[in-house]
């Protein structure tokens, strides 16, 4: 016999959503078309609350590329044309074309092709071409800048919720695509209130982000390996002659590293190493890397995350965390640029010319 929870289990039982088991692109793409649907005047009749939203919702996407119209009379939306994500057509005079992604990036120059798609469809119809690129998981500015030279204006998570968490709107449908952007909002800001040792990889985002607000960085991102992959922040890229010290953080340890090393990657690899190790102070950390690698882009030494981040125990700083960072960058700096003069000049010239 089936037995059910009394009101106390109920209480803590969290609410199924629809959106965290439909975690892919096509649930995404279906929840944005069926939205934009709704922003045709018609369907105020059926929940006007809904209607409101999605009409708010399709003027701010207007309004990214183009002066929006003063009355909305009519929307046509659907999904898949042409490969584009989402596709609509407002008032005889709007086409909106939508990108629409989760977690990965765009791919195989399908930005440039969608929106010459869509400017040859408007050029003969005498219609404004809107492009739009929604990214409702976290990433890079440097990604995201990508996107703008191809076209695309960029609606990111936090734009969007502030627009859904402007309305009350009585769906099941609509509450459980706002509860889950506000859940992956919570798991990725909430990382300096948790204690360093119960990070995973939200906490690593919402750190990278901080970070990216605050100072100059080159990129971050997942990258994928064997062992199952990481997220990675990439701090800084000197240039010296065809090799490249630079810093990452590899959701742990802060490495220094080598790369674009195409030639002679043992001898290269094993003279930065002996010279970061021979330049740096015992309170910096710095330790030889559990393996070396001989790839193009090889760790040369690390700093382990409980010095550079923090103690296990404790709530990561970001204060402290930027200055130590900006230590180490302002160090490896002034390591190369002495190699190249003085006493450390001939080692340094024989790297570069390898």
């Amino acid at each position: 016999m089936l037995t059910y929870p009394n009101r106390e289990e109920m209480s803590r039982v969290a609410k199924p959503n629809l959106f965290a088991l439909a975690t892919r692109e096509l649930s995404q793409d279906a929840f944005i078309a069926w939205l934009l649907q709704w922003a045709d005047p018609g369907c105020g009749i059926y929940n006007r609350e809904l209607q409101a939203v999605a009409e708010s919702f399709l003027r701010e996407l207007i309004a990214l590329q183009s002066e929006v119209p003063l009355s909305i009379d009519r929307v046509e939306a659907g999904r898949q044309w042409e490969n584009i994500d989402v596709w609509a057509e407002v008032n005889h005079s709007h086409l909106i074309i939508i990108e629409d992604k989760v977690g990965t990036g765009p791919h195989s120059d399908q930005l440039s092709r969608y929106r010459v798609t869509g400017e040859k469809w408007c050029q003969e119809r005498g219609r404004q071409l809107v492009c739009v690129y929604i990214k409702t998981h976290s990433d890079s500015a440097l990604n995201l800048e990508n996107v703008g030279r191809h076209g695309f204006a960029v609606l990111n998570r936090r734009r969007l919720l502030d627009l859904l968490n402007a309305h009350e709107v009585q769906s099941d449908i609509y509450m459980d695509f706002r509860d889950r952007l506000r859940e992956l909002e919570r798991l990725e800001s909430s990382f300096d209130k948790k204690k360093i040792s119960d990070w995973d990889g939200n906490d690593w985002k919402g750190l990278y982000q901080a970070l990216e607000q605050r100072r100059s960085v080159v990129d971050w991102g997942y990258v994928y390996n064997p062992a199952g992959g990481f997220w990675n922040l990439v701090l800084n890229w000197f240039d010296h002659e065809g090799v490249c010290p630079f810093m990452q953080i590899e959701q742990g340890n802060l490495c220094f590293k080598v790369g674009e090393v195409y030639d002679s990657r043992r001898d290269i690899r094993e003279r930065f190493h002996n010279l970061l190790m021979s330049a740096s102070q015992p309170d910096m950390g710095l330790q030889r890397p559990g393996r070396f690698g001989s790839g193009t882009y090889m760790t040369v030494a690390v700093v382990p995350r409980q010095v550079w981040l923090g103690m296990d125990d404790e709530a990561v700083d970001v204060d402290a965390v930027l200055s130590r960072l900006d230590s180490y960058e302002s160090w490896l700096k002034k390591t190369i640029e002495e190699a190249q003069q003085g006493a450390g000049a001939n080692a340094l010239a024989r790297v570069t010319q390898l």
